[in-house]
């Protein structure tokens, strides 16, 4: 083998490479995502660790969705690091295919295929994930409206003339936003 012939390998794992800088960012993210699941579960299993055997049926949904949110959270961190490690295979059976004259296009294309299977199985756990921490969100929203159901609320916004009433944009010093009166 020449060094033109070891030169070429290179630039072709070169592609694969930049794809496992990608996956890691996304590892870390999820990683930080189960971080956060975590400490959430821990600060209500400490608010309330002397309750008798009955929890707040709110406070059970709350727990319930965040051991959902772990469980698909795994999945994505699972899948992502399947991807990583066929994306490494797929080097790993490109310098050698080189090294010993082989034939190896089938074998980095099947890898290569079911690298991007769990990327994108891994993507999808990803989304889903975040849908269920909005979801969480919206039902934090509506546990807080109190008994009237029909109400709709709504977080507050960075622009306070913006999505509140002006009445509750002046607060308490009686300022109002430019353009309310």
């Amino acid at each position: 083998m020449q060094a033109t012939d070891i030169a070429h390998v290179i630039q072709l794992a070169v592609a694969p490479v930049f794809l496992l800088t990608g996956i890691g960012a996304l590892l870390s993210v999820l990683s930080a995502r189960v971080g956060r699941i975590v400490d959430r579960s821990r600060q209500i299993e400490e608010k309330h660790a002397d309750a008798e055997e009955h929890l707040d049926p709110d406070i059970q949904c709350e727990i319930d969705l965040l051991s959902r949110r772990t469980r698909v959270a795994y999945w994505a961190i699972s899948l992502c690091t399947a991807c990583a490690l066929l994306i490494c295979t797929l080097i790993v059976v490109l310098f050698v295919g080189a090294f010993l004259s082989l034939d190896v296009s089938s074998a980095i294309a099947i890898l290569f295929i079911a690298a991007m299977a769990a990327l994108i199985i891994g993507l999808y756990c990803f989304l889903h994930e975040i849908y269920l921490a909005t979801a969480s969100l919206r039902f934090r929203w509506r546990s807080r409206a109190g008994p009237d159901k029909n109400r709709r609320t709504r977080p507050p916004s960075a622009d306070p003339g913006r999505s509140r009433g002006t009445d509750e944009a002046a607060g308490e010093s009686g300022i109002r936003p430019p353009g309310t009166s």
